[in-house]
């Protein structure tokens, strides 16, 4: 699938963001943190060692029909009682366009209010745009197991609830990033789709880029955010750039060279106005051993072998970002900040070489 919205590509010349998850406690402190190293495009950081409010399904869960919170297995439940009652209702909600029934609560994500508030205090300070994310459609339903033991993915009937659920709670939270006066820009987090295609997927290809388009689709006829997809392991990216994002974000540390194998699907994206997120620091695997210049020639050695299929230095500067391989979330503090240093210094050179 094109998009015209591609068209629309901003000019991010390696511009440094996260992904979500932070090892960190302090919420005010870890923002001002984060805004003071990522400036140029700040995210808001998912605080998954505070609460399991914030773990990547639970965080989106509220206002869903059915769902409910087990702490002690830090997952959700899926009613099996008054379901038609609860789908009716939910439709009602979603097909009226209520859409601040599907907020998401500073008590399940205390870090994107803290970090649009600070914003909005100075504006001035931060660039012209902001990142939030979400969990995607096909990881959110895998994860949850209905009374059969078997995911969601299973049951067409929910999984359709569940997907205009992400894509309506993704639209909230598209309009509060606008609320800092930037320009939005929202991750579906899809780490489910790592290593897609085995024997024990039970989803197709076909149907991946359905759902994923949806959620895009909903988002992008309500508002102008630019809407990216991170995977962090191996995946098939003609299926991901099939579903439409703007973005594709993808660990540049381990995978670069799967990632490249698909010169014609990332040339033609890239042609249309889209834009790769490098993840080019470590998290599962760093060893505290990286430094600037080896990630930045590991990095150069992406963007060559690009220019050499005929795309221009200066097109595949403005149209690509930097990011940690992955959330942060199962890091030390310590290793995170290490990481935090790594990509804005990182962004910095690339900025100059510009």
């Amino acid at each position: 699938m094109e998009s015209a919205h591609l068209t629309q590509s901003r000019d991010y010349y390696f511009k440094p963001t996260g992904i979500g998850s932070v090892p960190f406690m302090d919420v005010e402190k870890t923002c001002n943190r984060i805004l003071e190293r990522l400036p140029l495009i700040p995210y808001w950081p998912q605080f998954v060692k505070r609460s399991h409010l914030e773990d990547m399904a639970i965080q989106y869960s509220e206002g869903l029909p059915l769902l409910s919170v087990s702490k002690e297995r830090r997952t959700l439940l899926v009613a099996t009682e008054d379901v038609e009652s609860a789908l009716v209702s939910f439709y009602d909600r979603f097909m009226s366009d209520q859409v601040d029934t599907f907020s998401i609560s500073e008590e399940y994500a205390p870090g994107l209010y803290a970090v649009i508030a600070s914003i909005q205090e100075d504006p001035e300070k931060y660039g012209p745009s902001i990142k939030g994310q979400t969990v995607g459609p096909v990881t959110f339903a895998a994860g949850i197991h209905h009374s059969d033991e078997k995911s969601l993915l299973y049951h067409p009937d929910l999984l359709e609830a569940m997907v205009k659920g992400i894509a309506i709670k993704a639209l909230w939270q598209v309009r509060e990033l606008e609320k800092t006066g930037k320009a939005p820009v929202l991750f579906l987090d899809e780490p489910y789709l790592s290593g897609f295609g085995s024997a024990f997927s039970p989803i197709e290809r076909h149907e991946v880029i359905n759902l994923l388009s949806e959620v895009i689709q909903y988002v992008r006829e309500r508002t102008s955010a630019r809407i990216g997809i991170h995977c962090c392991g191996n995946t098939d990216w003609s299926m991901i750039i099939e579903s439409g994002p703007d973005i594709v974000n993808f660990d540049a540390f381990s995978y670069m060279e799967y990632f490249l194998l698909y010169p014609k699907e990332l040339s033609q994206f890239l042609n249309n106005g889209g834009s790769i997120a490098w993840g080019i620091v470590p998290t599962a695997d760093f060893t505290g051993e990286e430094t600037v210049d080896g990630l930045y020639e590991k990095l150069e050695q992406g963007l060559n072998t690009i220019q050499d299929w005929g795309i221009s230095k200066e097109t595949l500067a403005k149209q690509s970002l930097l990011t940690p391989a992955c959330g942060m979330g199962s890091m030390e503090p310590a290793t995170a900040e290490k990481v935090l240093d790594l990509l804005s210094s990182i962004s910095e050179r690339c900025m100059q070489a510009c």
